[in-house]
């Protein structure tokens, strides 16, 4: 955010939600929601399926770094 010359605290407020909210996603503390992505879409011009997908992209790093999937079959039709 420091590129576009915004603080958390200042998106936060120009976004309307709490600051914690913002500052918890920046952390990888919480997600992106629904509501989120649809007031960030709409203070930078994007969609909410950008926020989400992006939300979504992280999501599935960490549980392919972080889930064991040995055990898992791929199907094989007969």
């Amino acid at each position: 955010m420091a590129p576009l010359g915004l603080s958390a605290n200042r998106l936060a407020a120009e976004i309307d939600v709490p600051a914690n909210r913002l500052s918890e996603i920046i952390r990888e503390r919480r997600g992106v929601t629904a509501d989120t992505a649809l007031r960030l879409s709409i203070r930078f011009g994007t969609t909410p399926q950008f926020w989400l997908n992006l939300q979504t992209a992280h999501d599935l790093s960490h549980a392919e770094a972080e889930t064991d999937l040995s055990k898992v079959r791929h199907y094989e039709p007969v």
